[in-house]
């Protein structure tokens, strides 16, 4: 199932996506829209976060179902101030999300295999268009060290094999008749160029204007 007026952003860490997200906030008509990100700021993404800095250590298995939950509550949730992303959608907002379910179906693939998190995520409804932000782990590891402080996954192992199961998702979703669209970005580019791209291909949605 499609969600109408949803769009995602995805790509491993140091990617850009939330430089994105900071761009699209700039336009004149940034009311429209409304901007989230996963973990959500539910107690349930809190806790996500903790383990994510390494404050809190869990099985892999188990971290999958709390991404599961804390995306279900994204979705459909109240217990946050970017929870209930549904409902907006449905009355018109154009909901962008920086993370969506093609992070489990990565991150989480590359740690506890791929059964769990399809299992866990197959029931969620799909954006309309996805943002896939290609780029080479070690350009996008450089950034995230600039930033200064890490979390458990960000270490170049990891990012490598993040990035390729990224680009095998990603690849399997373009072979089916879903209906999302799929947008591969280089996003080694510079941020002015990124933004544009994004901005020409969200301008058919409901007579947004580039």
């Amino acid at each position: 199932m499609i969600l109408q007026n949803f769009i995602v952003f995805e790509g491993i860490d140091g990617a850009g996506t939330s430089t994105q997200i900071a761009e699209l906030k700039k336009r004149p008509d940034a009311d429209r829209f409304f901007f989230t990100t996963e973990p959500t700021d539910s107690e349930t993404g809190k806790f996500l976060r903790k383990m994510l800095k390494g404050d809190v250590e869990l099985d892999p298995r188990t971290s999958a179902f709390l991404f599961a939950a804390d995306r279900n509550e994204h979705l459909y949730g109240k217990g946050g101030t970017n929870c209930g992303l549904v409902e907006k959608a449905e009355s018109g907002k154009i909901v962008v999300s920086d993370r969506y379910l093609f992070s489990s179906l990565t991150y989480q693939s590359v740690t506890c295999g791929d059964e769990l998190p399809r299992r866990l995520n197959e029931s969620f409804p799909l954006p309309e268009i996805l943002f896939f932000f290609d780029i080479d782990p070690e350009i996008s590891l450089k950034r995230v060290l600039g930033r200064g402080e890490t979390e458990i996954y960000e270490k170049l192992d990891f990012q490598k094999a993040t990035a390729e199961r990224y680009r095998a998702v990603i690849s399997e979703y373009e072979k089916m008749n879903t209906g999302m669209k799929i947008v591969r970005l280089d996003a080694s580019r510079p941020i002015e160029e990124l933004a544009r791209s994004i901005a020409n291909e969200i301008s058919c949605l409901r007579g947004l204007g580039a």
